[in-house]
């Protein structure tokens, strides 16, 4: 049955109102707070046509009514308003990067802790790597008289950075040309293709053997590593949300969060084009507990995959404000990252 517009307006009204107080809500608050146009009996026949239709339950029959997951379902889908993040909180995510340009994993870490501060949720980052990755970029620059950082940029994953071990006498001239060298080798090629390569680079790296053996250990630490990058921040946070004063529901809730090759599951089949994934309970699969619901976002910057990010927390979760920081958020990963060059 389709749903009149009034209908949808009363449902998303109901579920705004849930989410902001975690308290059923009535026909006496809609009207008092909302639609002071319209009687509370209107009201009331309209709450109980959308219960009636299973977007709504009651827990007592004289209490309020709260959201269902198919009303969750279409909130997320069609009534959910757009918000704006504010100057302050635009700048919260500005300052979290802004000292870390150079250190990539860095930034990935304090992209799911902004996350998880300005949602008050728990946040994650997902991340992953293989010898099938093609190199699109790779430099060295010198950071001390001995080291030096490799930055790596792959088609398909994570920008990497590693400090690695350089000769002190070696002049930034130098460095730059085994830069260019390294370069001229390895830029088109997938990590396997450049390991199975190694007698014939290290012909070419006879000068800068020194480097070119950092650079060989460094991809293949790199490759030989199969576990996921997840990162996450606000595990504890779910105590903050009522519906988790029951303790069965935290160990379920906590059973998700501490195991990251579950949390890599949820994460791993995320696709590179969806902009933000909104999954509503038992739609998360069996790996998340049913009262929960799970945001995520896929970013990437010049055509090159960053990771996915999300948010878990209950179903009564703040969709438009976790939204607005996930969005805020990879826009100005993406254009840090653009313009680092």
């Amino acid at each position: 049955m389709k749903l009149s517009d009034r209908k949808k307006k009363i449902l998303q009204l109901v579920v705004d109102d849930y989410i902001s107080t975690a308290q059923p809500v009535s026909s006496k608050s809609i009207t008092e707070k909302y639609m002071n146009n319209v009687s509370s009996a209107t009201v009331r026949s309209e709450l109980a046509g959308l219960e009636e239709m299973g977007f709504l339950t009651q827990l007592h029959t004289s209490s309020g009514r709260v959201p269902s997951v198919e009303a969750y379902k279409l909130y997320v889908s069609e009534l959910m308003d757009k918000s704006k993040l504010t100057s302050k909180e635009l700048g919260v995510i500005k300052n979290a990067f802004k000292d870390h340009s150079d250190n990539l994993e860095k930034v990935v870490q304090n992209a799911v802790k902004v996350i998880s501060d300005l949602t008050d949720y728990t946040s994650v980052g997902y991340t992953k790597h293989s010898e099938k990755d093609k190199i699109v970029k790779i430099d060295i620059f010198r950071y001390k008289k001995n080291q030096a950082l490799l930055l790596i940029v792959t088609e398909n994953t994570l920008i990497r950075d590693k400090f690695i071990s350089i000769p002190e006498s070696m002049t930034d001239a130098q460095i730059l040309e085994a830069s260019n060298m390294l370069s001229k080798i390895c830029v088109g090629k997938e990590f396997g293709e450049i390991v199975k390569l190694t007698d014939v680079i290290t012909e070419e790296f006879e000068t800068y053997r020194e480097i070119f053996e950092s650079v060989m250990t460094a991809i293949e630490d790199y490759i030989s590593s199969k576990d996921a990058h997840v990162v996450m921040e606000g595990e504890g946070k779910i105590l903050n949300h009522p519906e988790y004063n029951d303790s069965e529901k935290v160990k379920n809730f906590l059973s998700v969060v501490t195991s990251k090759n579950k949390i890599a599951g949820l994460l791993a089949n995320e696709s590179d084009n969806i902009e933000i994934n909104i999954k509503i309970g038992g739609e998360t699969g069996k790996e998340m507990p049913e009262d929960c619901s799970l945001v995520t976002a896929t970013y990437s910057a010049s055509g090159v995959k960053i990771g996915t990010y999300g948010v878990i927390g209950p179903l009564r979760m703040d969709y438009q404000k976790v939204v607005s920081v996930l969005e805020g958020v990879g826009k100005i990963l993406e254009d840090m990252l653009t313009n680092k060059e």
